[in-house]
């Protein structure tokens, strides 16, 4: 059995190499397929994974008019700690908030001077809620704002939070799509050029294939060299798919999503290394097999 599997396996990769400029279009097609559905997944897990960040590191805060006092705040506090959505709340003294918004600016002479010329703290006294789970944000962002002591709110920032998150769910779902309809498209062409190769494949071969039929070879051993061929084309599609993907997440991620995003984009990349190319030595064998399959049982009448 090893012995006949190893004289298929050679005779395919014979062809592969005979195919010449045929098993170039072959792969290639197959390449764009492969890469490009490894990529919006990529591109996908990596957004999801920010997501995911964005939600655990979100809260809510609560600006307070600055006549509000800070025993009212701390009022308002405790009535909130007792809801049981809610984890923590932090309160931010103006005069906190005021430090805090001076180290993040410092670098910036503009803003500087602005706090310099306004004399006074412009910056108001605030309550940072964070619930059990982000989901909750929104019902208690609509509590607050219809609470009894609403006329003492000056803001919520809760939307400025959501519409980011927002952006970003679109962002995945728009990759998904895109990613899904082109790579549909490439995997029809690639089994189609992958399938027209085996064809020719076996046209040439058919003197071939008759004599294995006169000495009595199986049909499967007829059969398999062909199939052989289409699994070595899929193979060779995902390793240069892989390339293409780390090449494109590296160089190409950096100047259209800016360097943090890129780094975060290898990082899943390289992470997840052995399991991307896994599953992408599989379909690329899977597309190869199924070209196969198809030439075989059209051409080939055994």
């Amino acid at each position: 059995m090893f012995i006949a599997l190893s004289r298929t396996f050679k005779e395919a990769l014979s062809n592969f190499f005979r195919n010449g400029w045929l098993s170039v279009a072959a792969i290639f097609i197959l390449v764009f397929s492969l890469y490009i559905v490894g990529l919006s997944y990529v591109i996908a897990m990596t957004s999801n994974g920010i997501i995911k960040t964005m939600q655990e590191r979100m809260s809510v805060s609560v600006y307070f008019n600055s006549s509000v006092s800070e025993g009212e705040i701390m009022d308002i506090k405790a009535a909130l700690g007792k809801y049981k959505e809610i984890k923590a709340v932090d309160y931010v003294s103006k005069e906190e908030a005021l430090e805090e918004f001076k180290k993040e600016n410092a670098n910036v002479p503009t803003v500087m001077k602005a706090l310099e010329e306004i004399g006074s703290n412009p910056l108001l006294s605030s309550l940072v809620i964070h619930a059990n789970d982000p989901s909750q944000y929104e019902a208690l962002s609509q509590v607050i704002a219809n609470s009894d002591f609403k006329d003492k709110i000056s803001r919520i920032n809760y939307d400025k939070n959501k519409q980011t998150i927002d952006n970003l769910n679109n962002f995945i779902a728009q990759v998904k799509k895109m990613g899904l309809i082109l790579g549909s498209i490439f995997v029809i062409i690639a089994i189609l050029i992958t399938f027209n190769t085996i064809r020719i494949t076996i046209y040439v071969h058919k003197p071939e294939i008759e004599i294995k039929r006169l000495v009595g070879a199986s049909n499967t051993f007829i059969k398999l060299p062909f199939i052989f061929e289409g699994m070595i084309y899929g193979l060779a599609a995902s390793l240069i798919a892989m390339l293409f993907i780390f090449i494109t997440v590296k160089f190409a991620g950096t100047y259209v999503a800016g360097e943090g995003f890129s780094n975060q984009l290898v990082g899943f990349y390289l992470g997840n290394f052995w399991m991307m190319l896994g599953l992408q030595a599989s379909l690329g064998a899977l597309l190869g097999v199924i070209s196969s399959f198809i030439a075989i049982r059209k051409y080939l009448k055994i």
